[in-house]
């Protein structure tokens, strides 16, 4: 694994801000770090990245402890904070320059040109940074975390401040990024999180509440499975009705019907039999998912 982190807690005094938590996250994995403000996402992430120490527990990255080796740690993240410290007197590819130095990153003017055209810098690389707009300034941020190619992203909110077109290519880029490196993306847009994550991890004032692939999680908090159907054919209810595991039969439009069974129970092996017995066409048959936002309120629920 690369990033293994192991009953991390995090004390301010009376309060506990990061109570006991546990996760791991691997290459090829794009984990969503996802939690309502002030649950602890951010102080967990600065655990990892060694901005701060945990009270109790441990974490590491590639190998390396975060309290044993924060130097090794640091070579091996690129970190992106939620509030994106950026000179902004320091025209674009000089303060990438700047960063280069910091990490020794060798062809680092051929590195820079490739991050600038990878992040769509291009036509605003001869501003300064504060010059820019908030959407630019997170592409900057995003590049220098990217630029001495660490094998561990943590992105604590990196769409934030995109305009649209903006969102489907840094998105993109997160996903594909996500291929070859382990990426923690911290986000409160709940569409980013189907359309990027692998992989949830949500916390609630400080605790573990889930940690469940996407599909899984989707899964988890429906009290019944529901599937959706539609045939050619006229069916009646009744029909439906009858259908082994079946517990409620709901009609849609036309020919479409929605069913629903307790839950853990798969009941498209059993329509698609009656289908065949019954000599009908199935044009449609799928399971409903709940969204990762119903998850995610229900699991937050009192925050």
């Amino acid at each position: 694994m690369s990033v293994i982190v192991k009953n991390i807690s995090k004390e301010y005094g009376a309060q506990k801000a990061v109570n006991d938590i546990s996760f791991e996250a691997k290459k090829g994995e794009v984990l969503g770090f996802l939690g309502p403000n002030g649950a602890g996402k951010t102080t967990t992430m600065k655990i990892i990245s060694c901005y701060i120490p945990q009270t109790d527990g441990a974490a590491s990255v590639c190998g390396f402890d975060v309290k044993d080796d924060p130097m090794e740690v640091r070579k091996k993240i690129g970190y992106l904070p939620e509030h994106n410290p950026l000179y902004l007197e320091m025209y674009v590819k000089e303060y990438l320059n700047f960063i280069s130095k910091i990490h020794k990153v060798s062809g680092a003017k051929s590195r820079i040109s490739d991050l600038i055209e990878m992040t769509g810098l291009g036509k605003e690389q001869g501003k300064k940074i504060g010059q820019l707009s908030k959407g630019y300034r997170q592409r900057v941020g995003l590049a220098q975390a990217m630029l001495h190619d660490p094998e561990v992203l943590i992105l604590d909110e990196p769409t934030s401040g995109l305009d649209p077109n903006q969102l489907v290519e840094i998105r993109s880029l997160i996903k594909q990024l996500g291929k070859e490196k382990t990426v923690i993306f911290s986000t409160h847009i709940m569409q980013e999180v189907q359309a990027i994550c692998d992989r949830v991890v949500i916390i609630n004032n400080g605790n573990l509440v889930a940690d469940d692939p996407i599909e899984r999680l989707q899964e988890r908090v429906r009290g019944e499975v529901a599937v959706s159907v539609e045939f050619i054919e006229k069916v009646e209810k009744a029909a439906l009705q009858k259908i082994n595991g079946v517990a409620s039969v709901r009609k849609g439009a036309k020919n479409q019907w929605q069913l629903t069974a307790k839950k853990d129970l798969d009941l498209r092996p059993e329509i698609f039999k009656f289908a065949i017995d019954q000599k009908l066409t199935l044009i449609e048959l799928h399971k409903e998912l709940s969204s990762v936002e119903d998850v995610f309120q229900t699991l937050t629920k009192g925050s």
